[in-house]
C-alpha cells in the first residue's frame, strides 16, 4: 500500500507565507505526476498545481506567480510554497500523486488525508 502524509498547514494572516509538504512512502516504482488540490467549504475541490516527472508545471490562474510547486524525486516529495497569501485561499489542502506500483506496474491515483491551511485578513 501507500500512504501520502501532508504537514505544513496553519493559520496565517494575509501577505504571509506557508509551505506545504507531501512524502509518498510504501510499495511505489516509480511517481508520475504529483499535485496540489484544495477545497474551501462549500465549493468543490480545484486544482492549485501539478507537476510531471520531469518537472513540467501547471498552476490554477488564481495563484499563478504566488505559489510554487516542487519535487524531490529521491525522497517521493512534493511541496508547495505558498506566498503572498489571501484569505481567498483558506481551503483543506490535498496532495495526489500518480503512482505506478509493482508487480505489475500500474498506475494508481492516491490522495492524503488534507492539510487546513487558513488565512485571516
Amino acid at each position: 500500500q501507500v500512504q501520502l502524509v501532508e504537514s505544513g498547514g496553519g493559520l496565517v494572516q494575509a501577505g504571509e507565507s506557508l509551505r506545504l509538504s507531501c512524502a509518498a512512502s510504501g510499495s511505489i516504482f516509480s511517481i508520475n505526476a504529483m499535485g496540489w488540490r484544495r477545497q474551501a467549504p462549500g465549493k468543490q475541490r480545484e486544482l492549485v498545481a501539478v507537476i510531471t516527472s520531469k518537472g513540467s508545471t501547471n498552476y490554477a490562474d488564481s495563484v499563478k506567480g504566488r505559489f510554487t510547486i516542487s519535487r524531490d524525486n529521491a525522497k517521493n516529495t512534493v511541496y508547495l510554497q505558498m506566498n503572498s497569501l489571501k484569505p481567498e485561499d483558506t481551503a483543506v489542502y490535498f496532495c495526489n500523486a500518480e503512482i505506478v506500483q509493482p508487480p505489475l506496474f500500474r498506475e494508481y491515483d492516491y490522495w492524503g488525508q488534507g492539510t487546513q491551511v487558513t488565512v485571516s485578513s
